[in-house]
């Protein structure tokens, strides 16, 4: 980047590309990139949202909340069909919020906040989740496959602050298109 100034002093930067090419394989690959981490996002918490209708996953669920002191009060008022189902509704939802950023960026923002709830709550099974270390390895360092289920989610929590920071970024840019925007 080169700085110029012209005759009232102000200064102004002019950018030089010296391989335009370069920069469009650039732009390209920053614009699939971000749509496969927002939309892979999305089928992930999708398709587990839709599994938690499910028996199989409800019995999976049930013992990482019934040993979370802050969720297990749950399983008093809902059975673990009806709150896994419940979760269901909400993990579907934040799904569909994080795909509409194109035509509605703040309802997106809403689900990636909804998002970020989620795997917040998972990520804190691993220190409630009796099983989550290998004993038969050492412990906790090393993971049990419950272990392993879990860990995955920390990626997860940092792809839903990115889609956040990106719905965040549309919505601004909506708000205030850039000067000479029709």
């Amino acid at each position: 980047m080169f700085r110029v100034f012209d005759k009232e002093g102000l200064m102004s930067a002019i950018t030089s590309h010296p391989n335009t090419a370069s920069a469009k394989t650039n732009s390209v690959i920053d614009g699939a990139a971000g749509l496969l981490a927002r939309y892979g996002l999305v089928v992930v918490i999708g398709w587990i949202g839709l599994l938690k209708f499910t028996s199989f996953e409800a019995n999976g669920i049930q013992p990482l909340v019934a040993n979370s002191p802050v969720m297990n009060w749950l399983y008093t008022i809902f059975s673990v069909q009806t709150f896994s189902s419940l979760l269901g509704v909400v993990e579907v939802t934040v799904a569909l919020l994080i795909a509409i950023k194109p035509v509605a960026p703040k309802l997106s923002a809403i689900g990636s906040v909804g998002a970020i709830g989620l795997f917040l709550a998972t990520i804190s099974f691993l220190f409630t989740t009796p099983g989550v270390g290998e004993a038969s390895a050492g412990g906790f360092l090393v993971l049990s496959s419950t272990g392993q289920f879990l860990i995955k989610d920390v990626a997860l929590l940092g792809l839903s602050a990115w889609t956040l920071a990106d719905a965040l970024q549309a919505a601004s840019a909506r708000k205030n298109p850039p000067l000479g925007a029709a």
